[in-house]
């Protein structure tokens, strides 16, 4: 929010100095983030006295002027019609930074050179006026600096405010907070306009169809007016605060805007059909082309201000290129409303509008302020416009607000904040800042806040008042005593942890991203229709558009955090989350949360170094990432079965697998399928697993066993058979597990293949074997016969063949 003091002098007398002021909004709770001089970007314009003008030897339309800029005389080439002999005028002088941004330096123009810059009012932002050179006041001497010469002296703050304060989102809301700082009252606007009749009720009329959105609408109506440029002092007043002045009528309803946080929006009377207003909502798929000139397609939960026939604004975020004011405009009907602030930023953030209306409408405006800023802009449009104001006024307010009178206890106020105020100090320091209040007794006050302040509801609100008013610096620092008790991590805490400290153990970063996701994001996955991931919780204030939902599944989050990486030249990413999921019950019912622990691997599989070749990671690494955090856990039994692209179709068929411990469903592992890896943008394979943190933990015996080292060597053995191709090589070491022969201690698929020397339709499988007893070392002759009789009983059984 930028505020000019010497605007803000209007409303409140300000005898600090901008330095301290600056301090001291920032004491209270608004932080000022910078102040600057205004005009500090004229520090290098000076008043000059053209003493000559010549003719440019090649440029008809350009002219050779000598200036006496105090004591020296310079040489600029010079275009303006108006350049004259003994004419005094602003000359920028080389590295000034123009208003636009422009830099000015000595150059040459058409083979002359030209050691400055004669300027217009609107080069130098000081008006709309570029038709010619500025002409100033013949009594200025040359060389002067043309602040000093126009008087121009102001600072701009430029202030962060909060969203919980819309109040001091105007240049009088600001004065509020300075008359409190100040102990001064403020300098209102006339606002009143006596009516004698209510012309205007024959004329046009408003009805609301949504008084929910819209709990009330207030219009005026100008007549006879002229449209033309805004005089000097209202677009300076625009200017300082980075407005652009456009016209007299569009600049009164910006100003307004500024001066005391009501949007208003003007609209050609005699463009609205019918003369009249009906404020409702959009039809489904409506169609509506806003005041930048894009067209908009709307959803039924946006508001529309309509004419008899057709949309003519979105409320409270953009007006309509069908009713916008021209240059041809002679009627003009005024608009100030209060609408929903949920529904205005709804609208707003689905449309990717954020106006300066928007940003006010969606954190609250003074429902009670409509008319004032109403008849404030009327008035100046008919002075302004030279127009004639209609009398009467519509007001529609079928839905009328109460102010809620608030309790205040003295002596909790005081508890809470450590301060000693009397009753008496309390009332004068809210009274400060307009809040009504009375003493019901001894103790309690009876608190009515301002109509703007929607900011504050209940006693705790109050007693921030009193403390950031009264002075945080005076409030003692006290150290609260607290109760010594030793902290006990929860189990579901520590398991996280472990959890955390494995996979980072394993090479892998922890993301911790948005529950909230883009609705889209389940036809990204390919999730089919009857999905349960597909039954999202819309979200109903969303931070933005692609966090409307709450997420189903981690994968997305995960595939954005490697789409993000991707873009910033990280082509290797290994990140893992653990959080929750949240599946829709319907209406009624509570969703179904499930935690979920989700790990995604792209790029290489080792990091570069000359050690390795940079080989790309696959289905086997991550695979293996999840069996081995199976057995860090102790988890036992855990086996891979393949997946059918019916039941996930977001990895690719092949290359997936459902993960096991026993009975029990771990999760799932695999390569992210190629259409995913189209939708969501991702240009390069990547591999995830997601497991069931409930039934991890459910796994994970309660009493960890552990055996002696061995005391005799193991014999590996390997097995090589050539089975059908759509076999899932896993299932051999499984098999071979349930044979019961005790000397087996472990089987490892080691290697797939399928080529060449491999018939048709059939693909080569490799398992080792290790063989080991607990009393004797083995012999070859014994580890031989058994592993002939398990080989003889695999090509049996799945009907498989040795190698040629």
């Amino acid at each position: 929010m930028k505020v000019s003091l010497s605007w803000l002098k209007e409303y409140v007398s300000v005898e600090m100095k901008a330095e301290e002021l600056a301090d001291a909004l920032t004491m209270i709770g608004l932080e000022v983030e910078s102040l600057s001089d205004r005009y500090e970007y004229l520090d290098n314009v000076l008043a000059g006295r053209i003493v000559k003008i010549s003719p440019h030897p090649v440029a008809d339309k350009l002219k050779l002027c000598e200036v006496d800029i105090g004591g020296r005389v310079i040489r600029v080439v010079c275009g303006a019609p108006n350049a004259k002999e003994n004419l005094i005028a602003p000359l920028a002088l080389p590295g000034t930074v123009l208003p636009d941004g422009s830099r000015l330096e000595k150059s040459t123009i058409r083979g002359e050179s030209s050691e400055g810059m004669l300027c217009s009012q609107g080069e130098l932002g000081l008006g709309t006026d570029r038709s010619g050179i500025m002409i100033l006041d013949s009594a200025v001497s040359p060389g002067k600096k043309l602040a000093h010469a126009l008087g121009l002296s102001d600072k701009l703050f430029e202030i962060g405010l909060t969203p919980n304060r819309p109040d001091c989102l105007s240049i009088i809301g600001i004065a509020r907070e300075v008359a409190a700082i100040q102990k001064k009252r403020v300098s209102y606007p006339d606002t009143n306009i006596s009516d004698k009749g209510n012309a205007i009720s024959e004329i046009s009329s408003v009805r609301i169809e949504a008084p929910d959105h819209c709990p009330r609408y207030a219009a005026r109506l100008v007549e006879n007016v002229r449209v033309a440029p805004s005089p000097f002092w209202l677009q300076d007043r625009l200017m300082s605060v980075g407005l652009r002045p456009i016209n007299n009528i569009v600049d009164i309803t910006n100003f307004i805007l500024m001066e005391m946080g009501q949007p208003l929006h003007a609209f050609d009377f005699d463009r609205l059909t019918g003369q009249r207003i009906v404020v409702r909502t959009a039809a489904k798929g409506e169609q509506f082309t806003t005041l930048d000139g894009k067209e908009r397609i709307l959803s039924p939960e946006m508001l529309m201000i309509c004419d008899g026939e057709k949309a003519v604004a979105v409320a409270g975020v953009m007006g309509g290129l069908n009713s916008e004011i021209e240059d041809s405009t002679t009627r003009v009907f005024i608009e100030s409303a209060y609408f929903s602030p949920v529904s205005i930023r709804k609208t707003a953030k689905k449309l990717g509008l954020n106006t300066e209306a928007s940003h006010r409408f969606e954190r609250g405006i003074d429902p009670e302020g409509t008319v004032k800023a109403l008849n404030r802009a009327a008035m100046l449009m008919a002075e302004l416009g030279g127009g004639r104001l209609v009398s009467g006024l519509i007001d529609e307010h079928p839905r009328p607000s109460s102010r809620k009178k608030i309790f205040l206890s003295t002596e909790k106020a005081n508890r809470l904040i450590a301060t000693t105020l009397k009753q008496n100090e309390i009332v004068e320091i809210l009274r400060s800042v307009e809040f009504a209040v009375e003493k019901a007794d001894e103790d309690q006050l009876t608190v009515t806040p301002p109509s703007f302040r929607v900011d504050v509801s209940r006693p705790e609100d109050l007693t921030e008042e009193l403390a950031r008013l009264w002075g945080y610096e005076k409030i003692p620092v006290n150290f609260p005593l607290i109760p010594s008790a030793s902290g006990k991590i929860s189990a579901q805490t520590d398991f996280r942890y472990g959890l955390k400290q494995l996979m980072t153990g394993f090479g892998f970063t922890e993301a911790i991203n948005y529950s909230f996701i883009h609705n889209r994001c389940c036809d990204q996955l390919q999730l089919g229709s009857d999905d349960p991931r597909r039954r999202m919780l819309n979200v109903l204030n969303p931070l933005a558009e692609d966090q409307s939902v709450m997420r189903t599944s981690l994968i997305p989050g995960l595939l954005e955090t490697m789409r993000r990486n991707i873009s910033q030249q990280v082509r290797t990413v290994k990140v893992f989350e653990i959080g929750k999921t949240f599946i829709s019950r319907g209406q009624d019912d509570l969703p179904e949360e499930k935690e979920m622990l989700a790990g995604l691997w792209t790029g290489s599989r080792y990091d570069l170094s000359w050690h390795y070749q940079d080989t790309a990671c696959d289905f086997y690494d991550i695979a293996g990432i999840a069996e081995s955090l199976a057995e860090s856990l102790k988890i036992s039994g855990v086996r891979f079965a393949a997946v059918s692209p019916q039941d996930c179709a977001y990895t690719k068929p092949g290359a997936s697998a459902r993960i096991f411990a026993g009975n029990e469903t771990l999760g799932l592992t695999g390569e992210i399928h190629p259409r995913c890896i189209s939708e969501f943008d991702l240009r390069q394979k990547a591999f995830i697993f997601e497991l069931d943190m409930d039934c991890l933990r459910r796994l994970i015996p309660e009493v960890k066993q552990s055996r002696s080292v061995p005391r005799y060597p193991f014999v590996p053995r390997d097995i090589t058979l050539i089975v059908e191709k759509n076999m899932e090589a896993g299932t051999i070491p499984e098999h071979i597990r349930t044979m019961g022969e005790a000397l087996i201690e472990d089987v490892t698929l080691f290697a797939v293949y399928e080529g060449a020397s491999v018939p048709e339709g059939r693909k080569s499988v490799s398992f080792r074997i290790i063989y080991r007893s607990a009393h004797e070392t083995l012999e070859d002759s014994k580890v031989n016969e058994i592993h002939k009789g398990i080989t003889d009983r695999l090509i049996h059984t799945f009907k498989a063949s040795l190698p040629a």
